[in-house]
């Protein structure tokens, strides 16, 4: 070979070499990695269910009956008869004063009804004395109208006796301070040989605790909306037969297991606050309901509404407003704006937007987007099924 053929060869060697290498390099089409699989998520079905709908508002235990015992007259308290916190039946004796002066009063002033008992009968002794004089032709007339004069002091002498003795009566009877109605007493203010009177101020409080109020306020835009959502007018919320039903969430978020009833609805709406009072009634019998504890307030409809329900952790919301990825039938995401409703443990009401069937996406989420096809493991809906 000679030198120029040797030359031409290392040229061509030279080109030829990093396009075989390349060559060598590149896989076959066969060998290329396969697509990427639709990613999993798992979707709920949402379901219809019978919902008895709910208006939640703020409200606060008020007694049906509650009083500041007070002496109503004065002196010493000799006895102490119930303990703070106790329960007392109406007509209870809770504190005695010293009836000494009282019992002295009583006893004078029954004497003087007797003394003025006897003066009546004497001066219509003397009257009758008088007819028959007047009658005889031997006494002036004018003696019999001294008579009956003095017959009719005698009778309002009598009267005023008895008058002062009942009310000295009164002022001994209270000296035992009863309870006017049957409840739980507070705590006592004053000590046993306390002197107290009628300005000495309350000496304990009674509560009556069964039955047991609620008052709570709505505004006007809340009330219009309350009967509404109930379908009922202002008459029918206090009408046994049309009133809906009310349920207290006490403050531990536990519910009272006792319904209660709208009994009372204000006529006017306050001025100063733009909202109307409502008061429930509940019986209490556990007396956890307690004079001006708060509560929630829970009003529900008449009936139930067949409503549609989806999970709660299916639910994302943005700049527009609540929304689900909806899985279709060919398996591809759409994204679906929904107006929802009340909160049911983990379920959502939705008023519009999503059919019974539909299926959502309820894991999976950050994986996928609007439009890409996935593959839809079903999981059921929350309510179970």
């Amino acid at each position: 070979m000679s030198g120029q053929d040797i030359s031409i060869f290392h040229m061509v060697t030279r080109h030829l070499f990093p396009i075989c290498l390349l060559a060598l390099m590149v896989p076959p089409a066969s060998a290329q990695a396969p697509a990427a699989p639709a990613p999993k998520v798992s979707i709920a079905a949402a379901w219809s269910e019978e919902i008895t709908r709910e208006a939640k508002f703020i409200g606060r235990g008020e007694a049906a009956a509650k009083t500041d015992l007070v002496a109503q007259v004065a002196g010493a308290i000799v006895e102490v008869l119930i303990e703070d916190g106790a329960l007392v039946e109406q007509g209870d004796i809770i504190f005695r004063i010293e009836p000494d002066s009282y019992l002295a009063d009583v006893a004078a002033n029954r004497a003087s009804v007797t003394r003025a008992e006897a003066n009546v009968r004497l001066a219509e002794i003397e009257l009758d004395r008088k007819k028959e004089l007047v009658s005889r032709g031997t006494a002036p007339e004018s003696e019999l109208d001294i008579a009956r004069a003095n017959a009719s002091v005698a009778e309002a002498d009598l009267l005023a006796a008895q008058a002062a003795l009942h009310t000295a009566e009164i002022n001994l009877s209270r000296t035992e301070i009863t309870a006017p109605f049957g409840g739980r007493i507070g705590r006592t203010n004053v000590s046993l040989g306390a002197v107290v009177g009628p300005t000495a101020g309350a000496l304990a409080t009674l509560v009556k605790e069964s039955p047991m109020y609620v008052t709570f306020s709505l505004s006007e835009p809340q009330l219009l909306g309350v009967l509404e959502q109930l379908d009922t007018g202002i008459d029918q919320l206090i009408e046994s037969d049309r009133s809906p039903n009310v349920f207290i969430e006490l403050p531990d978020q536990t519910m009272l297991d006792e319904p209660g009833a709208i009994v009372f609805l204000d006529n006017q709406i306050n001025a100063s606050t733009g909202t109307i009072s409502i008061r429930a009634q509940f019986e209490n019998k556990r007396r956890i309901i307690l004079d001006g504890g708060f509560l929630n307030v829970i009003i529900e409809e008449l009936e139930p509404v067949l409503s549609v329900l989806i999970p709660q952790n299916s639910v994302q919301r943005d700049q527009r407003g609540d929304f689900v990825l909806v899985v279709t039938d060919k398996q591809l995401v759409e994204q679906r704006y929904v107006q929802l409703g009340i909160q049911l443990e983990t379920a959502v009401v939705v008023e519009d937007g999503l059919r019974p069937g539909e299926s959502v996406i309820v894991e999976g989420l950050q994986r996928v987007r609007p439009g890409v096809e996935v593959n839809a493991v079903l999981t059921g809906t929350a309510g179970g099924n």
